[in-house]
């Protein structure tokens, strides 16, 4: 697929829903039914090599400290290998969010089937250097799924996974909050018996390359 820097950009208003952070798995899931936002990551960039595509939605809002990005996802396998943050997320059952606070550089945040997180920060690629796991371990993390290690191919497997960032984690300021920024969701699962890699924006290059935020959508605050 050849790159066309002039491809869609989709955009989505993001709700407040006040004190989502303190509230219980229960209440959040419910409040986020009720008032979030929604979108699919239903994107199949890369059909030649990857064209498996997962049913995976997100519902997203925020309160007044915190960005809640919550994944639906069903489809084949499961696997969990990383029970700690900043690992190899990518390669197990995992969902990514990426948000550039401004253009000069980008967070990526990768979080497998059972909710640990990988965080990263850079301009590119080549240059993405962890956040600290002690920072990290600020993000609030809803799963549906037991915290355990899993490796089942094959068979259908519904779970979900949600994350309330702090927004000064991502290098916003809560109170002065911009009109919007550049982002993507993703859905991968590198190492799992039926890898894909699926997007909500279109990524029109031609291999598989999340880290590409010339191709980001848009939140609007």
């Amino acid at each position: 697929m050849a790159t066309d820097t002039n491809t869609v950009r989709k955009s989505i208003k993001v709700p407040v829903i006040e004190n989502l952070e303190t509230m219980s798995k229960e209440s959040f899931e419910s409040a986020m039914c009720e008032s979030a936002a929604c979108g699919s990551v239903d994107t199949v960039n890369w059909p030649g090599e990857f064209g498996y595509c997962p049913e995976c939605s997100f519902r997203i809002a925020r309160s007044r400290r915190y960005l809640s990005v919550w994944f639906q996802v069903c489809g084949k396998d499961l696997r969990a290998t990383e029970l700690q943050d900043n690992g190899r997320n990518w390669e197990d059952s995992c969902c990514e969010f990426f948000l550039a606070p401004c253009p000069e550089y980008y967070y990526n945040m990768e979080i497998n089937c059972i909710g640990s997180v990988l965080m990263a920060k850079g301009s590119g690629r080549g240059d993405r250097v962890q956040v600290d796991p002690a920072k990290v371990a600020g993000i609030i993390r809803h799963a549906s799924l037991e915290h355990k290690l899993y490796d089942i191919q094959g068979g259908s497997h519904s779970w979900s996974v949600a994350i309330l960032v702090p927004f000064e984690l991502v290098g916003l300021d809560p109170e002065n909050l911009p009109g919007s920024v550049a982002c993507n969701f993703y859905k991968c699962g590198d190492l799992t018996a039926t890898p894909h890699f699926v997007t909500w924006n279109p990524v029109p290059c031609e291999h598989p390359d999340f880290h590409r935020p010339e191709f980001f959508g848009e939140l609007v605050f």
